[in-house]
């Protein structure tokens, strides 16, 4: 026995220093790569944090704990509107970024990252969203393009009344004054979305109740944050692959055949609907091109569909209720110019055509967009083969820019009483904001990749805000003056936005906090 420990300790002597040796040569490899990255490499003239330049860690544990937006804002405070916030990653928030990174095309695209977008291909098939090929891209968008054309929005306009003005009924009917707007924004726009994108509604608005399959898109949206720990070390990925819990893949297939089984029950359904309601697929298989798209593309791009034209419409609406409950002289003025405009709550008066005259109603909707965006986070590009000039400066090939939405709002360089709600900045009233740079507000992004359905979303979002303003008086609840201060998983981690709201009274309109 003896014998066999003296044996091995040898052995552990010889052994020590070969380790040791490995692991200060490891060691050694980081801090000169570290050094060179900071001092020498392709991005070292960028200004940005000496610990972010050397590590894309700091960048990926913001990102999963939440907290990656005020930090953000907080680096371009500091070091101006470009920002290299990790070895690869540059930042900004200057409006010409937004052409300089998002519009370029041919050899001068930038595309998108494939390691924030592939992780969102649940089926395994690229959606609108996530198609790498310009090409391919540009020809499943224009078979989409005729569901989201302004002759089919027209015709959609039932659609959306019905499922608004029963929002409305319920909030009259209701024996409690005290609502969450947040559940109540997301019951409507799912159920709005799933009739046009599934032929019938999710029952949210009937049943006050998020189902299953909802609740477990908020519940995605943690887990895609996380991921970025691991997703893009091959290491740790093969790690969280092997020790994956097998709920998380039963559900993630769950919640792809849900989409799929709801699609294929409305095709086989005439292209007409019997109830006379027009949907996606009304207008897209009604054209000719329509048939061009395979099962796999009709599934992947119904499940994009439910969740960007759903919880983003949901959250700026919320958004904007606490901002115009937290301002109440923008409040009134809202309510004013929406009673005075329609005599009466009816189908006839709340039109497309009608609502797009209110100039009030779209400054209180930009304002929105540009304090509280729906889509915060970084939406990152690859800058190309022999790299790219943005802002007027070179970007090597292989780095990751983006625009990030939240910084840029909120910045002194591009607003003025950047951290106010001022709806009036978009009317050009005050001389003091005509040097704003509202430019930098894309919410929808731009180029040949910006959201196909922005059209609809301004309708909604306008038919939506303009009922509930309309038909109620409304009040902040106590315990929610502090609402805005979130996490970003991705999007916005959003608590009970509580809301008192009664039957309109005729004569001032109230803010504040409710007895």
């Amino acid at each position: 026995m003896m014998d066999v420990l003296a044996t091995a300790t040898d052995g552990l002597r010889t052994w020590a220093p070969s380790w040791a040796r490995l692991l200060f040569l490891i060691l050694t490899a980081f801090i000169l790569r570290t050094i060179y990255s900071i001092t020498l490499g392709p991005l070292s003239r960028y200004p940005g944090p000496w610990y972010a330049r050397s590590s894309d860690m700091v960048y990926r544990f913001l990102t999963a704990s939440g907290n990656l937006l005020p930090w953000l804002q907080a680096q371009h405070d500091k070091y101006g509107p470009v920002v290299r916030v990790g070895p690869d990653r540059l930042s900004y928030i200057d409006p010409q970024a937004w052409k300089d990174i998002y519009t370029a095309r041919g050899p001068k695209a930038n595309p998108k990252d494939p390691g924030m977008y592939t992780e969102m291909d649940i089926s395994g098939h690229p959606s609108i969203l996530t198609e790498p090929s310009d090409t391919e891209h540009a020809r499943v968008r224009h078979i989409f393009s005729h569901a989201f054309s302004p002759k089919a929005l027209k015709a959609q306009e039932p659609l959306f009344t019905k499922y608004v003005d029963q929002l409305v009924h319920n909030i009259s009917t209701s024996s409690s004054s005290i609502f969450d707007a947040v559940r109540l924004y997301n019951f409507t726009t799912f159920d709005i979305m799933a009739d046009l994108t599934f032929g019938e509604s999710l029952g949210m608005l009937q049943t006050s109740k998020y189902t299953t399959w909802v609740s477990n898109i908020f519940s995605s949206l943690r887990l895609l944050a996380l991921s970025t720990l691991w997703r893009e070390s091959p290491l740790l990925n093969s790690i969280y692959t092997a020790l994956e819990p097998p709920f998380v893949h039963r559900e993630s297939t769950a919640h792809h055949q849900h989409s799929v089984d709801r699609v294929n029950r409305r095709l086989q359904q005439p292209v007409d609907r019997p109830d006379g309601n027009v949907d996606i697929w009304t207008r897209v298989l009604s054209q000719p091109d329509g048939r061009g798209l395979t099962p796999e593309q009709m599934h992947s791009n119904a499940a994009i569909f439910m969740m960007a034209g759903t919880e983003t419409t949901a959250t700026l609406l919320s958004g904007v209720t606490y901002h115009l409950l937290r301002n109440p002289d923008k409040l009134g003025r809202l309510a004013e110019e929406i009673r005075g405009a329609f005599p009466s709550d009816t189908k006839e008066n709340f039109t497309l055509e009608a609502l797009q005259k209110l100039k009030y109603l779209s400054a209180v909707l930009n304002e929105g967009l540009r304090l509280y965006p729906p889509v915060p986070s970084p939406l990152w590009r690859v800058a190309p083969r022999e790299g790219n000039e943005i802002c007027g400066d070179y970007v090597p090939e292989g780095t990751r820019v983006a625009v990030t939405a939240y910084a840029a709002s909120r910045s002194d360089v591009n607003f003025r009483d950047a951290e106010e709600f001022v709806p009036e900045r978009w009317l050009g009233e005050e001389d003091k904001y005509a040097s704003d740079k509202r430019e930098v507000v894309q919410p929808f992004s731009v180029g040949a990749r910006n959201c196909l359905g922005q059209s609809l979303a301004w309708h909604e979002m306008r038919l939506i805000l303009a009922k509930v303003v309309w038909n109620f008086d409304m009040e902040l609840v106590e315990g929610s003056e502090r609402w805005d201060e979130q996490k970003c998983f991705v999007l916005w981690s959003k608590g009970p936005l509580l809301v008192k709201m009664v039957p309109r009274l005729e004569g001032a309109v109230t803010a504040g906090t409710a007895a």
